[in-house]
């Protein structure tokens, strides 16, 4: 269910955020207590505001109200990912390419099932971290098939 929503309403937004000259970051279709939360993540070289979301918001509320894709009442919500945005495809992993991420893992590496470092590679197979254990740096090495999520760290 939530897949064909979050399928149907990527199609239908993805016009609007190209036009704006944004990029559309991701769709989730979640129930949350007894609510229905339809969420749009979009973002742009620059950073998105608040007009932005507005904007993209009003649009594409325009275009659900009038195809009707989705049968439950729910809430939309129009919002940039944030300084820590997941990194869903792997597009979004070769920008990350020279900055910090957090990565979770199906199955352990070397012990570890979760990494924080600076992206230093990415060739599409293979994703290569620097990281530090203990009090050295060490680069790791990890399969992108083993990857179960990863997102921009910020690091203080």
């Amino acid at each position: 269910m939530s897949n064909k929503v979050t399928t149907t309403v990527e199609q239908l937004v993805t016009p609007i955020v190209s036009e704006m000259q944004l990029e559309l970051v991701d769709v989730e279709f979640k129930k949350e207590g007894k609510n229905w939360f339809l969420r749009v993540y979009i973002d742009s070289e620059t950073g998105v505001d608040i007009e932005d979301c507005g904007t993209v918001s009003e649009r594409l509320s325009e275009i659900l109200d009038e195809k009707d894709p989705i049968p439950q009442a729910y809430f939309l919500e129009v919002s940039s990912p944030g300084a820590e945005r997941p990194l869903k495809k792997p597009a979004d992993v070769e920008k990350a390419v020279g900055k910090n991420v957090f990565i979770t893992l199906y199955e352990p590496i070397q012990g570890e099932k979760a990494f924080e470092g600076k992206l230093v590679s990415f060739d599409g197979n293979e994703l290569t971290l620097s990281t530090k254990q203990k009090t050295r740096v060490v680069e790791v090495t990890v399969p992108y098939e083993k990857v179960a999520s990863a997102r921009l760290a910020v690091v203080f």
